[in-house]
């Protein structure tokens, strides 16, 4: 895996740009990727996440961690690949995404590409209470400090195969308790299997 790459933004084409790393040209899948012009020949640090299927190995990239981390939990719904997170992030109305997500908004989500009534259910399902809006800008509650071992633990059982809907009870439980990350998972799959 990859968290970013600097290198020479050295193309632009209307679905991905290529930065080149050490004389190695990477394809980079952006959401729009004419935002990037004004960089364009200029030394770049372009956050990444790789997907990996049978028939591609392909690279997403990102402005900045933020962007990333909003990337990151769309693809996490059942019913969003990376195209269409893509798709989504391409409007640039980040904060209007997360507001529409807290709102249950259903009628805003299906207005972007892909997302029709049970994918935008899904969303509010998944999503509701894992972003806040902080002066502007969408931020991850980790990076706010606000329970950095129980996001861990959370992101953690997701990796692990766990949906958010089966966390979202034990979450409730544990945001009372103070603990480690490993205390955190430990408890929560006790919890789970009890």
């Amino acid at each position: 895996m990859y968290e970013y790459l600097k290198g020479v933004l050295t193309k632009i084409t209307p679905t991905y740009i290529v930065v080149e790393v050490s004389g190695i040209g990477y394809i980079l899948n952006v959401a729009n990727p004419y935002s990037y012009s004004h960089l364009m020949n200029s030394d770049v640090k372009i956050y990444v996440h790789q997907v990996i299927r049978d028939d591609a190995h392909s690279l997403y990239a990102f402005m900045n961690e933020s962007e990333k981390n909003l990337f990151l939990k769309l693809i996490s719904v059942s019913g969003i690949g990376p195209k269409s997170a893509l798709a989504i992030l391409a409007t640039a109305d980040n904060e209007g995404l997360v507001e529409a997500i807290h709102a249950s908004d259903i009628k805003y989500l299906t207005k972007f590409p892909g997302v029709g009534k049970k994918t935008a259910m899904q969303m509010v399902l998944d999503l509701e209470g894992k972003f806040e809006i902080v002066a502007g800008t969408v931020q991850d509650p980790v990076a706010n400090n606000e329970n950095v071992e129980l996001e861990e633990a959370m992101e953690a059982l997701v990796a692990l195969g766990y949906r958010a809907t089966e966390l979202k009870k034990v979450r409730t439980k544990l945001e009372a308790t103070q603990d480690t990350t490993e205390g955190y998972i430990k408890t929560a799959l006790r919890m789970m299997m009890g």
